[in-house]
């Protein structure tokens, strides 16, 4: 059995135009050298392009046999003789821009060959689609729904009734988008779940009264989220989601969340009801927030924390629960001495 290749072999450019696209410097190397793909480190033959950006991988970049390499100034000297030296201020985001040049299908929603709505989609007849929408076979688009233009809707993707989606949008197959308004640009990676209630309940001895959750999941410009994501509308006002911000998968954002604007949230991360995140927050994977709290402005918080109480902006912050890192790093240190003293008594 042949193996698939999913994105086009790029045609060859040259080491100028790399650098170009990249807004970098030919350290060393000739601007006309033939450049025929990219690869890791440790495969990259002849005509090849890499990056290197981490000291962990420097034995790969050592042995590579690549054309040339992106590279920071901080780490030019590392790159082997006989290898184009590409010279940048970020060589990862560098080879971000290089890639969107050479594999630009990467980037774009809609799969070639497809477009408009197919004739198996189930499409209400009270639903406004803008030109050079895709809805693909399965997808079911309900009462009300807006549809921007250039907005892919993927197969089996299911559009509840009234939600709004803007343009150049994609919502990837097995989605569900109910009690939600998107802006331009949000991309829903497959299995994600946006607008389901809130877990909301007035617990007792006689029962747990389900509150009914009558808000709605606010998602505005650029916002990438994550595949089997979920997104709980508001209970008695809105969830919303800023632009820019990107979700990994498998993320939980519980009802009246607000996130800010750029923020990045890790794969399992769990964001409890009517906790706010300001702009640009990062938090790291397996890392849960209480409710109500508030996360400061810029701040960043390490993987596998619990975040219980408010954090200032701009700080590092990490452990069960949060606190800035260099306290925390000496809990961890004060612990293992006490732990190495005990075993040793």
């Amino acid at each position: 059995m042949s193996e698939p290749n999913f994105f086009k072999t790029p045609d060859p450019v040259t080491l100028g135009e790399i650098a170009s696209w990249a807004g970098a410097e030919i350290l060393r190397g000739d601007p006309s050298l033939e450049i025929a793909g990219v690869a890791p480190l440790e495969d990259a033959g002849a005509g090849m392009l890499v990056f290197f950006d981490n000291t962990i991988y420097l034995k790969q970049l050592e042995g590579t046999t690549a054309a040339a390499c992106l590279v920071g100034k901080r780490h030019k000297d590392k790159v082997p003789e006989g290898v184009a030296v590409l010279v940048c201020a970020d060589a990862y985001r560098s080879w971000a821009l290089v890639l969107a040049r050479l594999y630009p299908e990467a980037m774009q929603p809609r799969d070639p060959g497809v477009a408009g709505v197919s004739e198996r989609a189930i499409v209400d007849p009270g639903a406004v689609i803008e030109d050079n929408v895709t809805v693909e076979p399965g997808a079911v688009v309900g009462a009300g729904v807006e549809i921007g233009a250039g907005t892919v809707i993927r197969a089996n993707a299911v559009i509840g009734r009234g939600v709004r989606i803007g343009r150049d949008c994609v919502v990837g197959s097995n989605c569900t988008v109910q009690h939600s308004v998107l802006g331009n640009r949000v991309f829903l990676h497959p299995g994600v779940s946006c607008g389901q209630d809130g877990f909301g309940y007035a617990m007792g001895p006689q029962g747990h009264l389900k509150v009914p959750q009558v808000g709605r999941v606010i998602i505005q410009d650029d916002v990438e989220v994550g595949a089997n994501t979920s997104i709980d509308r508001g209970a008695n006002r809105d969830t919303i989601i800023g632009e820019g911000t990107k979700i990994d998968n498998q993320v939980q954002i519980g009802h009246n969340v607000v996130v800010g604007r750029h923020c990045v949230l890790v794969s399992q991360v769990g964001l409890s009801g009517s906790c706010t995140l300001e702009d640009f927050v990062a938090i790291g994977g397996q890392t849960g927030v209480r409710g109500h709290v508030t996360i400061g402005m810029g701040a960043q918080v390490a993987a596998v924390s619990v975040v219980s109480d408010d954090l200032p902006a701009g700080g590092r912050y990490g452990g069960t629960p949060a606190k800035p890192v260099k306290q925390w790093f000496r809990e961890v240190a004060a612990v293992r001495k006490l732990a190495e003293r005990g075993g040793g008594s």
